[in-house]
């Protein structure tokens, strides 16, 4: 099974090899897509009408919103399960390809009661990769595994202000932009913190590849 490191600091990496440290939801796996299975079995859906869980689930029986306090609860119910969320196209391909090259870490907010389903919806899907617990922005836990490990370093998340964060306090990491579920991609502009925004896997492949030592 995957290991599950509390802090940053805890990772083994090696000095001189390449970091990758990916976001989880929406980058290696389906949460939006996951949780509206989840929500079928309770009358409700997830309408993939904006970048936002609240406001976006709404019961089939009337079309109802539900208030954000049930979809609180809703979201919290799913977190404790969800250890079967498929993943995004490309991404184990992607991993496999580079784990020569380099290491590769997952960087994901979460609570320690969610990391058990999480880890093993990694096991079952043979991401055999290191997660990492985060709370809040990101740039500070990016820079803290960059500092020990080689170069070039490179991040991929989906959400514009981690990207934001990570380019204010480690400028030198590479950043990608990647949402997995091409549903929700027209909801977010381009990250003008981003090297790269890419539409797939394999855009942030090359772009990776380009970059990394011969």
């Amino acid at each position: 099974m995957p290991a599950f490191l509390s802090d940053a600091a805890s990772v083994p990496l090696a000095a001189n090899r390449p970091l990758l440290i990916v976001d989880a939801d929406e980058v290696l796996l389906l949460f939006a897509d996951g949780f509206d299975k989840f929500l079928a079995a309770r009358d409700c859906s997830f309408e993939f009408a904006s970048y936002q869980l609240f406001g976006n689930v709404r019961r089939r029986s009337d079309g109802a919103a539900l208030p954000d306090e049930e979809v609180t609860q809703l979201l919290d119910a799913f977190r404790e399960v969800f250890d079967s969320l498929a993943p995004v196209e490309g991404a184990r391909e992607a991993i496999a390809e580079l784990l020569p090259f380099l290491d590769v870490v997952v960087l994901s907010n979460m609570t320690a009661s969610q990391v058990a389903p999480r880890l093993r919806n990694f096991d079952a899907l043979g991401l055999a990769l290191p997660l990492v617990i985060n709370s809040g922005l990101k740039g500070a836990s990016v820079k803290a595994l960059a500092e020990r490990a080689g170069r070039p370093v490179f991040y991929v998340d989906d959400i514009p202000r981690h990207l934001a964060s990570v380019a204010a306090v480690a400028p030198d990491v590479f950043r990608i932009h990647l949402i997995g579920d091409e549903r929700l991609r027209g909801f977010l502009p381009l990250s003008p913190h981003a090297h790269l925004r890419a539409d797939r896997w394999s855009d942030a492949v090359a772009f990776i590849r380009a970059r990394l030592p011969a």
